[in-house]
């Protein structure tokens, strides 16, 4: 795990790849990349605890991440992925509490970390940067109940079907053929969104395969088809 890096001025148009910062003027984002904190974390290496104390808030400069629970046995239920352009951490700062998840670097990641007392100095303090974050956590509270509604269904197949539908929606590009996951998933991957085994993802995968209901491209990007998008509205 790489040391923390101080004092490496950011230029404004890197800041602006996050649709956090779009919407600062170009001395607030020339502050803001004078106190921005670089670190990088290699493939799974853990980012933050549950029971971290709120010390900073996360920006995803590169790679992608994952935030998860971690049952007594040690299984891993994915809350959320999130990738180049996101953040993560900004509830605990605001209410004081600890993590609400542990967050595990997917692959290789470079993170941006802006510690509490700057969050509270250059972002906290700007009314275009709260109403953003408000708007982001309400974007987050319907994303969790997207997820309830996944481990509602008692089924495992409809469990799977409706994870990748929601992927789709969150991470989709939508073309002639379908709607493009564009996140490289592993079956692990899946089987933590949905609480099944991998065993369990990959039986069934390999069934919507064979019905022609998806397809996997290139780099194991999976393609949902229309008639993947017909079941799920059976659903």
């Amino acid at each position: 795990m790489g040391l923390l890096k101080h004092g490496k001025s950011r230029s404004a148009s890197s800041l602006k790849s996050f649709p956090f910062f779009e919407r600062l003027s170009e001395r607030e984002l020339s502050n803001l990349g004078k106190i921005l904190i670089e670190k990088h974390f290699s493939k799974n290496k853990v980012i933050l605890l549950e029971e971290d104390t709120p010390n900073y808030m996360y920006f995803i400069y590169s790679g992608r991440v994952k935030a998860v629970q971690i049952s007594e046995d040690g299984k891993e239920q994915i809350l959320a992925i999130h990738k180049k352009g996101d953040f993560f951490g900004e509830m605990a700062l605001l209410d004081m509490k600890t993590s609400p998840a542990t967050v595990i670097a997917m692959e290789d990641s470079d993170i941006w970390l802006i510690t509490r007392k700057d969050f509270e100095k250059y972002l906290l303090s700007n009314e275009k940067v709260l109403r953003h974050i408000i708007s982001m956590l309400c974007s987050r509270l319907r994303e969790a109940w997207m997820r309830l509604r996944v481990l509602s269904f008692a089924d495992a197949e409809h469990r799977v079907r409706a994870v990748l539908n929601l992927l789709g929606e969150q991470n989709g590009i939508k073309d002639r053929r379908g709607t493009i996951i564009t996140l490289k998933l592993t079956h692990k991957d899946i089987a933590g969104y949905a609480s099944v085994s991998r065993e369990t993802v990959t039986r069934f995968l390999d069934s919507f395969l064979k019905k022609g209901e998806i397809e996997i491209l290139d780099k194991k990007v999976i393609l949902l088809k229309p008639s993947f998008t017909e079941q799920i509205l059976l659903l």
